[in-house]
């Protein structure tokens, strides 16, 4: 494989150039910094040495930093294997850039996976596997699945997936570097929907042909807790991924359901594509019961949190300002971005049901104004007041086109940020 050379500069390009900010000298190719969001300039310039049919760097010279060279990782990478890129700079940098290049690749080809070959089974035994891979007999697991999930009341998980020949399941993971009865730091939850139908709220083929990413959540926060102990964690830490498939069949669940939670919350099905939050209040219940004083969950959960922020953000949640604030000054730790939206105890109320404690949306388009801050405040329900809280829906995680800063398919964007959350 040919290897092209990738230099940064301050130096404008040659006149013959013009505005050009990638120019080449024989076998060397220059990105020319500008001075402003030098980042998200080198993440444009490294799409567009990959869409040259460029396969293969080396990053060379003095001013790249692990900053830099991630920003053009994530803009050369493709859903599509065959392509390196070599780091530069010093041994501990070159380290945690592998790091994260593994726990995103990890990521990558899971949230890219055709639907048939990634069942919800399969998604939470791979996850299970590569982490029991990294952390050896410090890692310990279960997998709850089909009809098991409703002797243990996990009644969100089997409804959504009961419609599917292929069983729904639940990962339960332990990461204890510690003592055995050492207390947990952090539990994680993931939203593990390997492929979303909407149910019988049908999507359109449109809406319905990118859904292979709705696991994007599971995929996150384990690639940022097999990151985590790559670099070193040394906290007890507890991973829930709610794993099914979401789709239409005799055996699906409708309309005008009624699902009575372990905690004794019922909701009302109003949308059967208001799934996601149906399996994380499960997850969010196990991850209560453990008593870690912080709880992360990560989602694609909601249209709404895309529209609010765009592809290029996250959006976050949560009822303490300080954890919030921890977030952002975790992003900005590893040049990832968050964005806080609105989170208010009467979210809770905002999918009023007749007939149950609460609805799983609203019954109109995308649930209605406000519907990101709805779908975190129904989560909110399920979350144990002692613990402080955080839910980051994935407006960042995929790409349905390629655009000047991704290829289509997965970003892995969030998995930096958790995996920083958990070290602090």
């Amino acid at each position: 494989m040919d290897i092209m050379t990738v230099t940064l500069t301050t130096e404008a390009p040659a006149a013959h150039w013009g505005k050009a900010d990638v120019t080449y000298q024989g076998a060397q190719t220059l990105i020319h910094l500008s001075g402003t969001d030098e980042l998200r300039q080198i993440q444009m310039a490294a799409r567009k040495i990959r869409n040259q049919g460029v396969n293969a760097v080396q990053l060379a010279g003095d001013l790249w930093s692990v900053h830099s060279q991630w920003a053009f990782a994530q803009g050369f990478a493709t859903a599509k294997a065959g392509y390196e890129v070599r780091w530069c700079g010093s041994d501990a940098d070159q380290a945690t850039l592998t790091q994260r290049a593994e726990a995103a690749q990890f990521a990558r080809k899971l949230i890219n996976d055709t639907p048939e070959d990634l069942s919800p089974v399969g998604l939470a035994t791979q996850a299970a596997d590569w982490l029991k891979n990294i952390g050896g007999d410090k890692v310990s697991f279960t997998i709850v699945e089909g009809q098991e999930l409703l002797e243990k009341k996990w009644v969100g998980i089997h409804a959504v997936g009961r419609g599917s020949e292929r069983p729904p399941a639940l990962l339960e993971l332990d990461f204890n570097p510690l003592a055995a009865d050492a207390p947990v730091s952090v539990a994680l939850v993931g939203k593990g929907i390997t492929f979303d139908s909407g149910g019988y709220s049908l999507k359109s083929s449109e809406g319905m042909l990118t859904m292979k990413c709705d696991m994007g959540g599971a995929a996150t926060v384990t690639a940022a807790l097999g990151l985590a102990m790559k670099a070193g964690l040394n906290k007890r830490v507890k991973l829930f991924l709610c794993c099914a498939e979401n789709l239409v069949s005799g055996r699906a669940f409708k309309l005008g359901d009624i699902l009575s939670y372990k905690n004794g919350t019922t909701v009302e099905i109003v949308n059967t594509d208001a799934e996601g939050r149906l399996v994380l209040a499960d997850g969010l219940q196990a991850a209560s019961d453990t008593g870690a004083p912080l709880i992360i969950d990560a989602a694609t959960l909601t249209g709404a949190a895309v529209m609010a922020v765009g592809s290029n953000y996250n959006a976050i949640f949560s009822p303490q300002t300080a954890t919030l604030q921890l977030a952002q000054k975790c992003a900005a730790a590893v040049s990832e971005n968050v964005w806080p939206l609105p989170l208010d105890p009467w979210h809770k109320d905002m999918c009023p049901s007749a007939y149950a404690d609460t609805a799983n949306s609203r019954p109109v388009k995308g649930g209605g104004a406000g519907g990101a801050s709805n779908a975190a405040g129904f989560l909110w329900r399920f979350v144990s007041p002692q613990a402080n809280w955080l839910h980051v829906d994935l407006a960042a995680a995929f790409e349905s086109s390629a655009s000047a800063l991704w290829a289509a398919g997965a970003t892995t964007h969030g998995v930096l940020t958790i995996a920083e959350l958990l070290k602090d």
